[in-house]
């Protein structure tokens, strides 16, 4: 067979292995694979998908996408829901195609997501040389594009030979399936490799099965944890996604319920702890709840559980402030386990750790001050957000209200999407979240233009949960503004080709409100900000006429049913309608677009927190010489966090 043909069948037989307690899973690693073709691999995989297809449908089904990066995105949004057991594969031609690919690599590397990347590359044999779309260097004639990948891959391997096929694969599919490791896995195949014959070992071909590896914590390790929590006066958990990648949510809520001990989420540990539990703070950091941010400002004990500790969890290392402070990281991957020098890094399986912990705390339970400050900030900030929901503007609603009012029609069970700009912040702090599927915000990369596509991904897994009768359905909801709209929204017509129900709510505010406010915060002014007609004598985009943008057609034109919203006093009232008329649609009746406008001078209510952007420190303009003054008081607050 062909080194096409033995990928093919090869993933067709992999098997992701994983036991969570009592419950055993079995599924398929790789359940299909996405491709655009061209003169890279049409020859190659393409003919070995079509050979499948005719043989044996069901082997490796195959997927349209309308663009390399947002089929990453696809499977990274379906790796993400199936808790890293499954992802799908992504073939591309070479150049360009290849090339198309590397946003993709570095979001599912950032965000630990399992993709697994096959750009074709030029002739191993250099047969005709160079080839369309071959890149060259006159001083390494050895590098391709897909030499790009390598810092963005958490694996990559060239197969210049057939039968480096086999330990290309083997060690690409250890990395796609280990917890502490996984990320994008880029296997670069050369376009004449690929249709080359050669004898495989029928065991390559045989089922294989790859068990997800959950580390045991180390019994002096969590004896010394909880003796640290014991001794602490203000304990707090930030929880990450680490926790619902080893599905440590009911040993985590064990664990506050018996201490006291509040918890705090990440981006990615959004749905760890139900919003109305009274030991849930919300969300932490930049983005997150004064709640949150002030029970960690006098934190003296921090318990990290499966977090990266991005900026805006720490709020740049400006959220802490107990001088002392110290931190317990427990992590399946050292590199995290051990940031901020902790005092105690602890690196194993989130739910193993935590099932330990509950143990050996015993009776302990936090003083009652500290219960008292948790119900109070608690009840602040929820006092908060129900006024930022129900709070009206005309004739252009406020963010704030169109989160309420799309929250408010959604069930429980559905699943919210979002990626850029000013709305994951906004659905962090705000979003009230009680399933541990219910959120999904690419946060790690912020990639502008995965809100669909990821959509898409997550609807897959819904789809396939449902077909094997694991869950009931659950509607996805993407919300995106339209800069991120603009960016990728070529994946409603992969929606529409397969008859995909995905709900969209485009918000239009003419512009990038996010890093708008950014820049009038440090002084910019909103620079280049808005969508605007050119003023020539000035070239400037900031003071034209709005540009005559009608992205509601835009997505009718692509076959997508869309529901307007027109501005005025019912236009809240009116989205609410059209999320449940969107939700009443049938499964298999393709995509649904709201499309509603939003005034994006309105801010969601203030974290009383902060994020490290550096402001000149020189400047013609008053404004950026008062950003300036502001940003250096807060420049005085961070810290190292050595404990």
């Amino acid at each position: 067979m062909t080194v096409a043909q033995a990928v093919v069948e090869f993933l067709g037989k992999q098997y992701t292995v994983d036991n969570i307690g009592a419950e055993s899973y079995r599924e398929r690693l790789i359940p299909g694979m996405f491709g655009i073709f061209g003169h890279g691999n049409v020859a190659g995989v393409g003919q070995a998908l079509k050979q499948w297809q005719v043989r044996d449908p069901a082997l490796m089904p195959y997927y349209q996408g309308r663009n390399e990066q947002a089929q990453s995105h696809q499977a990274v949004g379906y790796a993400r829901h199936t808790r890293r057991r499954a992802t799908y594969a992504v073939s591309t031609s070479i150049g360009p195609g290849s090339s198309n690919l590397l946003t993709g690599a570095a979001l599912a590397t950032a965000n630990r997501l399992p993709v697994l990347l096959l750009p074709s590359d030029t002739f191993a044999t250099r047969a005709a040389d160079p080839v369309l779309q071959q890149l060259e260097h006159s001083h390494g004639y050895d590098i391709t594009v897909n030499d790009a990948f390598r810092p963005l891959s958490k694996y990559f391997d060239r197969v210049n030979r057939p039968e480096q096929l086999f330990s290309a694969m083997l060690h690409g599919l250890r990395v796609l399936t280990d917890p502490a490791e996984t990320g994008a896995v880029t296997i670069s195949l050369p376009q004449d490799v690929q249709a080359e014959v050669f004898d495989v070992p029928e065991e390559f071909l045989a089922e294989r099965d790859w068990k997800i590896r959950r580390p045991e914590p180390e019994a002096d390790d969590i004896a010394r944890a909880a003796a640290m929590i014991k001794a602490a006066k203000r304990p707090l958990i930030i929880a990450g996604g680490g926790v619902l990648y080893s599905f440590a949510q009911e040993a985590l809520l064990e664990l506050a319920q018996k201490t006291g001990i509040p918890v705090a989420y990440t981006q990615a540990g959004v749905g760890t702890i139900a919003w109305d539990s009274p030991h849930s703070l919300g969300a932490i950091g930049s983005t997150g709840t004064t709640a949150a941010n002030a029970l960690a400002a006098e934190a003296d004990l921090v318990i990290g559980v499966g977090t990266r500790y991005e900026d805006f969890t720490t709020a740049s290392r400006t959220a802490f402030q107990n001088p002392d402070l110290r931190f317990i990281n427990i992590n399946v991957a050292p590199l995290d386990a051990y940031k901020h020098g902790t005092a105690l890094p602890i690196v194993a399986d989130a739910r193993k750790a935590l099932n330990a912990l509950n143990i050996a705390l015993g009776g302990y339970r936090v003083g009652a001050d500290l219960q008292s400050m948790i119900a109070a900030e608690k009840k602040r900030w929820d006092a908060t957000v129900d006024e930022a929901f129900s709070t009206r503007h005309n004739p252009l609603p406020a963010q704030n209200e169109i989160i309420g009012a799309v929250h408010g029609a959604m069930d429980e069970r559905d699943v919210v999407i979002c990626a850029a700009g000013s709305l994951p912040g906004d659905l962090h702090k705000m979003w009230r979240i009680k399933d541990a599927y219910g959120y999904h915000v690419e946060y790690a990369f912020s990639c502008m233009g995965y809100e669909i596509a990821g959509g898409l991904g997550v609807k897959r897994a819904v789809i396939d949960e449902a077909t094997r009768g694991a869950a009931d359905n659950r509607d996805v909801v993407v919300m995106v503004g339209d800069g991120s709209y603009l960016m990728m929204h070529t994946e409603l017509v992969t929606a529409v080709a397969e008859g995909i129900k995905l709900i969209t709510v485009l918000i239009q505010n003419h512009g990038y409100a996010s890093i708008g406010s950014l820049s009038e915060s440090l002084g910019s002014q909103r620079f280049g900000t808005q969508y605007r007609e050119l003023d020539a004598k000035t070239h400037s985009f900031d003071a034209g006429e709005k540009l005559p943008i009608d992205l509601a057609t835009n997505a009718e034109s692509l076959g997508v049913r869309v529901i307007r919203i027109e501005p005025g006093t019912d236009a809240i009232s009116k989205l609410a309608e059209a999320v449940s008329t969107a939700k009443a649609a049938p499964e298999g009746s393709g995509p649904i677009l709201i499309h509603v406008e939003s005034d994006p001078l309105l801010d969601a209510p203030d974290s009383e927190s902060w994020w490290d952007v550096p402001v000149s420190g020189e400047s013609d303009l008053e404004s950026t010489r008062a950003a300036f003054d502001t940003y250096t008081g807060h420049k005085a607050r961070q810290r190292p966090f050595l404990g």
